[in-house]
């Protein structure tokens, strides 16, 4: 089955090509219908395997509209444990972005919180964070949640292990419904 054939629109396929992704992995083909229709999910797959593409993609695909972005709000929510996967998943999303009008930002601490807040005041489409750091923006009233459509846990279990509880029912008790 091609990434054709999953409800993808052409600028993101064209992207997918660009990168050398021939066919969708066993992940993908199950992920990505689900997304698309708007359910939850919680999938599970060993390291290597796409799981990055399987929720970006749809995002993407629902993301990419005419919809003018308000200042210090993001459209969709990822968060991940470590600064390293922020840094991963983000460049994963320009490039599956690449011929998309969406912004996205990657926002983790031990840099300059000074930038990110910058980054922030325009809005952004698709935003990558460290649970810390995301609470700390929040409390610092450099980020609002109430236009958030879409949250991914990347690696939750990991988050999980790592203590990351308390600083994640935070983040949901702040999510809109």
């Amino acid at each position: 089955m091609p990434f054709s054939k999953l409800g993808l629109s052409e600028p993101i396929l064209k992207a997918v090509a660009e990168l050398g992704y021939q066919k969708p992995t066993d992940i993908q083909k199950q992920a990505i219908p689900v997304v698309l229709s708007g359910k939850d999910l919680i999938a599970a797959a060993q390291t290597g395997t796409g799981k990055t593409a399987s929720f970006v993609l749809p995002l993407l695909e629902i993301l990419n509209t005419e919809r003018k972005l308000r200042g210090k709000r993001i459209r969709a929510l990822i968060l991940v444990p470590t600064r390293e996967l922020v840094v991963q998943v983000e460049s994963s999303i320009h490039h599956y972005s690449k011929y998309l009008s969406l912004s996205s930002m990657a926002m983790y601490g031990g840099v300059d919180a000074a930038l990110q807040k910058q980054r922030l005041i325009w809005g952004v489409d698709i935003l990558v964070a460290t649970p810390g750091r995301l609470l700390d923006m929040a409390h610092q009233r450099a980020l609002h949640f109430d236009e958030l459509e879409m949250l991914v846990l990347d690696e939750a279990d990991r988050m999980l292990d790592m203590g990351f509880i308390d600083d994640i029912n935070k983040i949901i008790e702040r999510l809109p419904a």
